[in-house]
């Protein structure tokens, strides 16, 4: 079971948000280049990858035939819809910045839409339903460190002690409450459209085997084009394992460990991703967030109009 009890089913519905990223820094961490690359790696990957969840999810809809999963599923999508469009924005801002992503946002493009596509690469004779339950469990996997991710980010007072900005603070923490608010649909998606037994259950393993190590190397890939990249810096400094520990040390970055521990949890038969990280928090991020509270607000001023 997840952090807190609850009864009856909680609705999943996308927030419509907006951010002002005018006076957000380059470096949003003070002095602290390094940490802000890593972190700025989930602008890099997900406006790419969460239209692609969206796509796959499209694809499996006429395989779903349990209403309440259905419903979660059309939240699902609709909130990775507006992930996805939030983070461009942001690469739009670091390339005012002169920051330019578009040479190593054109592979992660090439991974979502020709590798993991609606067609196995290469003429690969996968058949139709097994490509489509392989790219279900790569999702389910990728929501496993999501909601790991979300909430460490909702729990990271060492980016408020840092004087992180304030705008990229309450994107990151929308978003990991909101990964955490459905961090259960992907896996129940892929359990309902994945088959049965071992089979389904080796797949599952399959897609986090997949998933954990091109994450790992996207990451570190991503995280040192930015800093390689970053006009501030100017060549002055390389990605590297002691700056990163650092920052870890100082509570501006997940714990190897905390990020580790994810994958034998997922690989355990019995595995339910509700036991992952606090709804209530998450909940309470959402009822306090600039960016959701202005949304909620403008849906009511247009119900009333």
């Amino acid at each position: 079971m997840s952090t807190e009890e609850h009864t009856g089913h909680y609705a999943i519905a996308p927030r419509r948000v907006s951010f002002d990223w005018d006076g957000t820094p380059l470096h949003w961490i003070p002095d602290e280049p390094t940490a802000t690359h890593v972190i700025n790696v989930l602008h890099l990957l997900l406006p790419a990858g969460e239209r692609w969840f969206v796509k796959v999810f499209k694809e499996a809809l006429p395989l779903v035939d349990d209403p309440e999963l259905l419903k979660d599923v059309k939240g699902f999508m609709g909130q990775e819809a507006t992930h996805s469009v939030q983070h461009a924005y942001v690469l739009d801002h670091l390339a005012a910045q002169g920051l330019d992503t578009e040479a190593f946002t054109k592979y992660v493009d090439l991974l979502f839409e020709k590798l993991l596509g609606e067609k196995p690469p290469f003429g690969a004779p996968v058949p139709t339903q097994e490509w489509l339950r392989f790219r279900l469990s790569v999702i389910a996997a990728i929501e496993q460190f999501t909601a790991v991710l979300g909430n460490w980010v909702l729990h990271a007072e060492g980016l408020d002690r840092a004087n992180a900005d304030k705008i990229m603070l309450d994107l990151l923490r929308w978003h990991g409450a909101e990964e955490v608010e459905h961090r259960a649909v992907a896996f129940e998606m892929y359990q309902h459209c994945g088959g049965e037994g071992l089979p389904r259950y080796a797949r599952r393993i399959e897609g986090m085997a997949v998933t954990a190590p091109v994450l790992a190397w996207l990451w570190v890939w991503g995280t040192a084009y930015l800093i390689r990249h970053d006009p501030q810096l100017a060549g002055r400094l390389r990605y590297s394992l002691r700056e990163h520990n650092r920052a870890v040390g100082q509570g501006l970055l997940p714990t190897w460990r905390e990020l580790g521990a994810a994958i034998p949890r997922y690989f355990r038969r019995s595995y339910h991703p509700s036991q992952e990280g606090s709804l209530r928090k998450a909940v309470d991020y959402l009822a306090t967030s600039p960016a959701a509270r202005a949304a909620a607000g403008a849906v009511g001023r247009a119900a009333l109009s």
